[in-house]
């Protein structure tokens, strides 16, 4: 009974021991064993790995491109115009002992690669424009940082795989001052377009009127024209009435007279003789002064 639980306390320790030796590296991660402190052996490929345990521990690196943000940095251009700069980086951890040594861990290695970066944007970017650094065209910078940045990433075990400019923005107080200018230079626009359609109004209203006139005068050119034309083919036909027959002509244009006189003189008062010409088609009108 004694020896059975001996038995299984040395199954039991074999078997811890045997768990505790026992090292996983997985296809992201690279380890380095350590004994003490000190660097043994440095495992790049995933699969089981066996280590001294008590006496060895294990660090594990990743081994993919990794993303780092760097905050973001004001830089003042060459020609002394100020630019807020957020840019990013892609790196490796590609010599894992050097890494460990010079750095000890991700974290520490993100700080530094940040306060580098951020120095050489400040020094490439520095050397530029503004307005070459706000534009499309600044690959060549880009490349500039990433050598500077990677000349230094060597000395960690890193590869810098890429730099690139996430945003490119005017400090506040600029981007106002920048925006009331627009705000001014397009108020200003405004009033030119404004008065340019104003002045294009009154040419377009004294050319419709002047046109407009023009018409008009042309109509009553022409009216004038047909009004003497009827007139004068009116005056023909009571000429040619008037020839063929001048008792009726005389007595058309008596009751005429008789009507515009008589029955279309409103309250004007007429005081003729009764033997005067205008009467004579009434017959004898003449009073009886016998009686």
């Amino acid at each position: 009974m004694k020896a059975g639980k001996i038995l299984l306390g040395l199954i039991v320790a074999i078997g811890a021991l045997a768990f505790l030796s026992v090292i996983i590296v997985k296809e992201v991660n690279q380890a380095i064993i350590l004994q003490f402190g000190d660097p043994k052996r440095i495992i790049t490929q995933p699969g089981l790995n066996f280590k001294i345990p008590f006496i060895q521990n294990v660090v594990y690196l990743d081994k993919r491109i990794l993303n780092l943000d760097t905050p973001p940095e004001e830089v003042i251009a060459s020609d002394q115009k100020r630019l807020i700069v957020d840019a990013f980086a892609r790196f490796q951890i590609v010599d894992p002992l050097k890494f460990y040594i010079s750095v000890g861990d991700e974290r520490v290695a993100r700080s530094r690669l940040s306060t580098i970066i951020n120095s050489r944007v400040r020094n490439v970017l520095g050397q530029e424009e503004l307005q070459t650094l706000l534009s499309k065209d600044r690959s060549k910078q880009m490349e500039l940082i990433k050598e500077g940045v990677n000349n230094e990433a060597k000395n960690f075990g890193i590869n810098i795989v890429d730099v690139r400019i996430k945003r490119a923005d005017l400090p506040q107080a600029n981007s106002e001052a920048i925006y009331r200018r627009m705000q001014t230079e397009r108020e200003r626009e405004a009033k030119e377009f404004r008065a340019q359609g104003a002045e294009m109004a009154v040419t377009i209203t004294s050319t419709a009127d002047k046109e407009v006139s023009v018409i008009l005068a042309n109509a009553n050119k022409d009216s004038e024209i047909m009004k003497g034309e009827g007139d004068g083919q009116r005056n023909k036909i009571f000429a040619d009435a008037f020839g063929q027959d001048p008792e009726f002509f005389a007595f058309y244009r008596a009751m005429q007279a008789y009507e515009t006189a008589l029955i279309g003189g409103g309250d004007t008062s007429l005081i003729l003789s009764p033997d005067s010409e205008f009467f004579k088609f009434f017959g004898n009108i003449k009073p009886n002064i016998n009686k």
